[in-house]
């Protein structure tokens, strides 16, 4: 039957081409009952021959419009610090809703297992944005040739330390034990190192293991090769759910603080500025619409992490807020990061960090 409150339902005020998706509609949704309805005949078939003959320039223009975006698109290849991380969604949110795209940018994404390894493929070029870590900033200054282009997120909010059920009950029982982290300098190594500092037993009173990719880390820790793990929110929730591991540690003490940055690679930035300005637009104009589509994301986030869809909800609703909706960097924040170089023994002396940025780039 036709739907009475259609928006071309109302038979007053059709111009021919209203009256043609009007028939049309009434046609298909006859079809679709089983009943044979009347056909175009006489004048209205004469009026829906001069409609389409008026419709057709506009859906060839529209057609060589979308060709034309698509074939002036510019390619960039986006590498991921780890794969799994709610963190790293927007990319594939805005990918698959076409934001990138009306931005003229489409994207190659590649996940890695630590900041480190992700940083090896800049420096060999294989990469032209990197979605990293504060701390990775630290790459910079030892001479990594890229440069940080946006403040991502904001306080460390993604990340916990899991321990078995039986395994250690407080903070403090952590002092000796082995946390592994994904690689040597990443943002992990520094949530560790900066842990242990704050309670007092310097930045190597938690023993640190590096051993890259989650689902080793996971395997180490139910095996009981080490005391803890430090991962991304989604994986704790999925294995406290399971009852295979307990959320020891949250970094909700740490308030001023980048845990993300964007990062160019001075090529990129040097061969295609435009293109870098287009992907930051349409990156930040995918966090405004995912912070108002909570179901189109979670639903894409679930593939991106493998979780259900109730541990991807809870992480949506814990890591939304953190993310920047300017990609401006806060001084205080770079002070933090500046300071805990030195203090973790990652730079021997605190860097400039005005040379380690730009935000030249960041939507007006």
């Amino acid at each position: 039957m036709r739907n009475a409150t259609h928006p071309l339902s109302s038979p007053r005020k059709r111009g021919p081409i209203r009256r043609v998706l009007a028939m049309w509609h009434r046609e298909r949704d006859v079809e679709s009952s089983g009943v044979m309805g009347p056909r175009l005949r006489g004048d209205d078939a004469k009026r829906a021959g001069r409609a389409l003959h008026l419709l057709t320039p506009f859906f060839v223009c529209a057609f060589a419009a979308y060709s034309l975006s698509v074939a002036n698109a510019e390619t960039l290849r986006v590498g991921k610090a780890v794969p799994e991380a709610f963190s790293f969604v927007p990319p594939d949110v805005g990918m698959r809703n076409g934001i990138f795209q009306r931005n003229n940018v489409e994207l190659e994404l590649t996940a890695f297992a630590g900041d480190a390894r992700m940083q090896q493929a800049a420096a060999s070029d294989s990469i032209d944005i990197l979605l990293g870590s504060g701390p990775a900033m630290a790459f910079i200054a030892k001479g990594s040739p890229i440069k940080g282009v946006a403040a991502m997120a904001g306080p460390p909010l993604l990340l916990a330390i899991v321990v078995r059920p039986d395994g250690p009950k407080t903070v403090a029982d952590l002092k000796g034990k082995t946390v592994s982290v994904s690689t040597t300098g990443s943002l992990t190594y520094w949530l560790v190192s900066e842990t242990a500092r704050r309670h007092g037993w310097g930045p190597t009173g938690i023993n640190i293991a590096p051993m890259g990719a989650m689902p080793g880390q996971i395997a180490a820790l139910k095996r009981g090769d080490i005391d803890g793990a430090i991962m991304d929110i989604g994986n704790a929730f999925d294995l406290e759910k399971k009852g295979e591991a307990r959320i020891l540690v949250r970094f909700t003490d740490i308030k001023d603080f980048h845990i993300h940055v964007i990062f160019a690679t001075d090529k990129v930035i040097a061969s295609k500025p435009e293109v870098v300005r287009n992907f930051l637009k349409g990156w930040f104009e995918t966090i405004a619409f995912m912070r108002s589509h909570k179901a189109d994301t979670v639903k894409v986030a679930k593939e991106v992490m493998e979780k259900d869809e109730d541990i991807s909800g809870r992480v949506y609703d814990e890591l939304m807020p953190m993310f920047s909706d300017t990609g401006r960097f806060d001084q205080a924040a770079l002070t933090t990061l500046r300071k805990s170089y030195v203090e973790l023994k990652l730079l021997p002396s605190e860097p400039d960090m005005s040379k380690l940025y730009t935000e030249a780039f960041l939507p007006k």
